[in-house]
């Protein structure tokens, strides 16, 4: 069985195409490089710079690579950045999955695992959020991956293309050996700006709001290892590969932090005053995000390790500090 991991040089695919070497199966990794690294992909793994909706260099990696399974990771995911321009959203995203499954049914691959995200829930009606709690999103990033679900959905109906749809939660942390990590050319996520001012790089950590309707007034999110979620991953590709029906699951660790709290956990972990200023909202946050990952639990058997945020957080500082510039240390 290939898999083709679509932004395999990114973030979390550059995980997965760990995972998947680690467990000796073939990869091909498909990557624009706008915000993945090609040092992030090990040597010998086939790689193509190419964008997903180029139907005619999609085609060609179909024709050459004997392809079984699609891991999706290839979208754009910045909430501010799609409120400013959601057409770039709606482009990259929703049509990028039409091109992409159009290429796969061309050479019947019917087989994909998506991340989607929290971000489809919007402003939740309960908390911990289920699969089934309405997803009604508030910001065009969200809106495009619940499109991209729903795609999905009516390409199973008409063409019995199989998927399972991931939701993702706050992913964070990195590889334990800090081998590699999160490196984005904007940073914006909040762990690796906590620890880029931990590291000196950054004056001080702007937490954006205190007055949330929350314990504390900061936001809330839920935090997963990146390590537990390609093991989700790993479970969903397999799932699909024994012929069962498309789904969707929530993965998060059903505890919610504060950003006051993660900043505090991470003083903690790295021992570093990491200094910390009260800021604007942003548009589009919602309140408060936490899973209920009962389903994958259940379902995939998905048991994540790293239950502790300051376990997760010491493992992205041991590659900020093996990494301080990223990928151009390696």
């Amino acid at each position: 069985m290939t898999t083709l991991v679509l932004g395999g040089a990114g973030y979390i695919g550059s995980h997965m195409v760990d995972l998947l070497l680690q467990e000796q199966r073939d990869v091909v990794v498909v990557d624009n490089l706008l915000t993945g690294h090609r040092k992030a992909v090990p040597a010998g793994v086939p790689f193509y710079e190419v964008d997903i909706r180029d139907k005619d260099a999609m085609r060609q990696i179909f024709r050459d690579e004997k392809i079984d399974q699609v891991v999706h990771f290839a979208a754009s995911s910045i909430v501010p950045e799609s409120m400013k321009d959601p057409l770039k959203y709606f482009d990259n995203n929703t049509a990028g999955m039409i091109a992409l499954l159009e290429v796969m049914l061309e050479f019947n691959v019917k087989q994909i695992v998506f991340s989607s995200t929290a971000a489809t829930y919007g402003t939740p009606e309960e908390s911990p959020i289920s699969e089934t709690t309405p997803q009604n999103p508030i910001n065009p990033y969200g809106e495009s991956k619940l499109q991209m679900e729903h795609i999905m959905k009516w390409a199973d109906e008409a063409y019995g293309l199989k998927w399972v749809a991931l939701r993702y939660f706050n992913v964070a942390g990195a590889k334990a050996d800090g081998s590699i990590g999160e490196d984005h050319p904007v940073e914006t996520h909040l762990v690796p700006i906590i620890l880029q001012t931990a590291l000196g790089e950054r004056e001080k950590i702007m937490m954006f709001g205190d007055d949330y309707n929350t314990p504390d007034g900061f936001n809330v999110r839920d935090y997963v290892h990146v390590m537990d979620l390609v093991k989700a991953h790993i479970l969903a590709l397999d799932y699909l590969a024994e012929g069962k029906a498309s789904n969707q699951f929530n993965l998060g660790s059903a505890n919610g932090y504060s950003v006051k709290q993660m900043v505090e956990a991470a003083r903690q972990a790295t021992g570093q005053a990491i200094p910390a200023e009260i800021g604007p909202r942003r548009a589009g946050d919602p309140d408060s995000l936490v899973a209920a990952s009962d389903k994958a639990r259940s379902i995939l058997n998905w048991q994540p390790e790293y239950e502790s945020v300051e376990e997760i957080i010491k493992t992205a500082w041991t590659w900020h500090q093996k990494h301080p510039k990223g990928y151009e240390d390696r």
